[in-house]
């Protein structure tokens, strides 16, 4: 499995304007370039090299290969679309390859710029080493909030998959970024708190309107993304650990264009369309890959609305968004950890019958009988 390592730059000031420099050009270059292969409706790499090569060299004085990565770069964006002239910002990524960026060592990197090639020091964070015998394919330098990194690109061996004995289902919300059918809630209080309260001074800065406010305003702008990400890297690492400790696979429901699908009241707009839905499986995906925990996805159709006993699907079986009562059998429960019941069993159903791996989807987790009730 490919995993990506961001390696911060720690550039001198003279260091940082030769990647200034570099970045400006090379995206000049692009623009260049883009502009005769949409003119021209000339999409093919090596044709496109014969035509803007020697210009590339001549008026960004960009090294032989950082002008053919280029023009790389610019057939490689036409592969999406090839209706629409496309534009490449000053700072857009640059994509280096071996011939012109090295390692040296565990502190320096050796890279190549409009002003030659020069060694910059590094630093790799909690990782400690580079892998560098794992290194797969190119290198894409970029600029963030003003600070250099090069994303690398690491082949991580996978775990041998397990044979799971069980099946965990796990449905992911605002109210609760995920509920699994053991009877574990993860709370979202903590992220929504956040967004209310940066949603507020974002609303007080922007009426102010001073240079202040706007820098405090970008400074602002990432903060809350970032907690967002940390807390559901900790909350899924957590579904996983458990997972993998008892054996289980995972169940999740597949929230494809579920924005599309879904409408919310205005004033919670913000917080539905702040939710990382993408985010949360790619997260417990490759989670549970590393782990060698087989991944289940279902479909998310009335997960809410059923009931895992009796298996009758109503709108009245939700009386409220937290409660579910089934107006057929009488049970009662909280609804995301219904949804979550619903899940498990789903993915059970859903699997092959092979000797050794038939999940009995009909009985509920013993987890279940703390957090289910059944009306007299």
């Amino acid at each position: 499995m490919l995993k990506t390592l961001q390696i911060k730059l720690l550039p001198n000031d003279a260091q940082r304007e030769a990647l200034i420099d570099t970045f400006v050009q090379f995206n000049g270059a692009c623009n260049f370039v883009s502009g005769i292969a949409f003119e021209r409706r000339l999409f093919n790499k090596v044709f496109l090299q014969r035509i803007v090569y020697r210009d590339i060299r001549e008026r960004f004085g960009l090294a032989s290969q950082l002008a053919v990565r280029v023009i790389a770069k610019v057939v490689e964006t036409y592969k999406t679309d090839k209706t629409v002239f496309h534009e490449f910002r000053d700072y857009g990524s640059i994509v280096y390859d071996p011939r012109i960026m090295s390692f040296k060592g565990l502190d320096q990197v050796s890279i190549n710029t409009v002003h030659g090639r020069i060694r910059i020091p590094i630093t790799i964070g909690k990782y400690g080493k580079i892998p560098f015998q794992r290194i797969r394919g190119q290198c894409d330098l970029i600029r963030k909030n003003k600070i250099f990194y090069i994303m690398v690109a690491i082949d991580v061996p996978d775990e041998p998959a397990i044979k799971p004995k069980d099946i965990i289902g796990v449905d992911m919300g605002i109210e609760n970024i995920a509920v699994d059918s053991t009877g574990k809630y993860y709370s979202g209080d903590d992220i929504r708190e956040v967004r209310e309260r940066n949603a507020d001074l974002r609303d007080r800065l922007q009426y102010v309107g001073t240079k202040s406010a706007k820098k405090h305003l970008k400074k602002l702008s990432g903060k809350e993304s970032r907690f967002a990400r940390n807390t559901n890297h900790t909350i899924l690492k957590e579904i996983v650990q458990k997972a993998r400790g008892t054996s289980s696979a995972i169940a999740i429901e597949d929230l494809s264009g579920i924005r599309k699908r879904t409408t919310v009241r205005k004033g919670n707009r913000y917080i539905h369309n702040s939710w990382a839905f993408y985010q949360l499986r790619l997260f417990i995906e490759y989670k549970a890959r590393e782990a060698g925990i087989p991944v289940i996805v279902v479909d998310p159709h009335n997960t809410s609305r059923e009931c895992p006993e009796c298996h009758t699907i109503d709108r009245g079986n939700r009386p409220e968004r937290s409660k579910f009562k089934c107006i057929s059998c009488g049970l009662e429960g909280e609804a995301d950890f219904i949804a979550s019941l619903n899940i498990r069993n789903r993915a059970a159903v859903n699997q092959p019958i092979v000797t050794g791996a038939i999940f009995d989807h009909s009985i509920l987790p013993v987890a279940s009988s703390k957090a289910l009730a059944r009306s007299c």
